[in-house]
């Protein structure tokens, strides 16, 4: 795929732009729209597109005509979603529809990577889940993520466009919103480094929730393996480890890595989701069988490497 024409939407975000990163160094010529037109360090060809006017989407797929699009622009946050989730649908299934009406008139033949979320299938009833598991998305986020894919299938075989979707599970590393679980333990761990305090404390919502972990690095590999796959069009992956681990656990790996800082746990019950899913994890067998995709980075390596990050963060603010 080196030289390949790539657009990626929401490529100024966490996942968006370690994407590029790996785009970038495989030697394809990204083009990354977002609604911000910013690019990370050592890119070029951020271009600021508001996805949601149909107009402004249109012209920049028909000036690029791209080879290859990844589509991770939306508002991610599950908590977010619920405290204003008439944005989360409406601005992620508007999003949705503009793409793909840009793309059956401007780029009928690019291969499209769709990335969904894992949050689809709401509160699966076995785990490790598995692709063909149906949809019941539990929160206004997921509603939205589930949509879009069936929207997805409504082109695909109206319109024959060439999608596959991706269904990342949790993923994180350095970059990330301290919003989300391990960002917001990793930045508690610097502020504590940076303050030189004896004891750490590190604040989540509920201790026993389980989430299925991947770096973020390792992910956005996965989603361009789904772009260089021959096969796939139509199908749902499964971007995960099949392993899940706890928020109790995770700040047991921290205390590890701060040690001989103290680590003590405080619960913060008003943290806890509605409706919160206690375990999610997802079966990886099929892009492993398709791409050969497996995780290469450890959980302790992304914590260290996201604590890091924020170090030099609260450094330089």
């Amino acid at each position: 795929m080196s030289g390949t024409r790539v657009l990626i939407t929401g490529a100024s975000g966490f996942a968006g732009g370690w994407l590029w990163r790996e785009c970038a160094a495989q030697g394809d010529d990204v083009v990354g729209v977002s609604r911000r037109g910013s690019a990370p360090a050592g890119c070029g060809g951020g271009v600021a597109v508001d996805l949601r006017d149909a107009g402004e989407i249109a012209g920049a797929i028909r000036r690029r005509r791209p080879e290859v699009v990844f589509h991770l622009a939306a508002l991610t946050s599950v908590g977010r979603s619920w405290s204003d989730p008439a944005r989360a649908v409406s601005d992620n299934d508007l999003i949705a529809v503009n793409l793909l009406e840009a793309l059956r008139s401007h780029a009928p033949d690019a291969r499209i990577v769709w990335v969904s979320s894992c949050e689809v299938y709401g509160d699966p009833e076995s785990l490790p889940v598995r692709e063909d598991a149906r949809l019941a998305p539990a929160n206004p986020y997921a509603v939205s993520k589930a949509a879009g894919e069936m929207l997805t299938e409504v082109y695909r075989e109206a319109y024959g466009l060439r999608i596959v979707r991706a269904r990342p599970f949790s993923h994180s590393g350095p970059g990330q919103l301290p919003i989300f679980l391990l960002s917001s333990l990793a930045r508690q761990a610097a502020q504590a480094r940076l303050a030189g305090a004896r004891t750490a404390r590190i604040v989540t919502g509920n201790p026993d929730a389980r989430r299925d972990f991947t770096d973020v690095r390792d992910i956005v590999r996965g989603y361009r393996l789904l772009a260089l796959a021959p096969d796939g069009e139509g199908a749902a992956f499964n971007v995960s480890s099949g392993i899940s681990i706890s928020a109790r656990d995770q700040v047991e790996l921290l205390s590890r890595l701060l040690h001989p800082t103290a680590v003590e746990h405080v619960v913060d019950r008003s943290l806890t989701r509605a409706r919160e899913i206690m375990d999610l994890r997802g079966d990886p067998t099929r892009i492993a069988a398709l791409t050969g995709w497996r995780p290469q980075i450890p959980l302790e390596q992304t914590m260290a490497d996201t604590i890091a990050w924020w170090e030099r963060e609260l450094a330089g603010a």
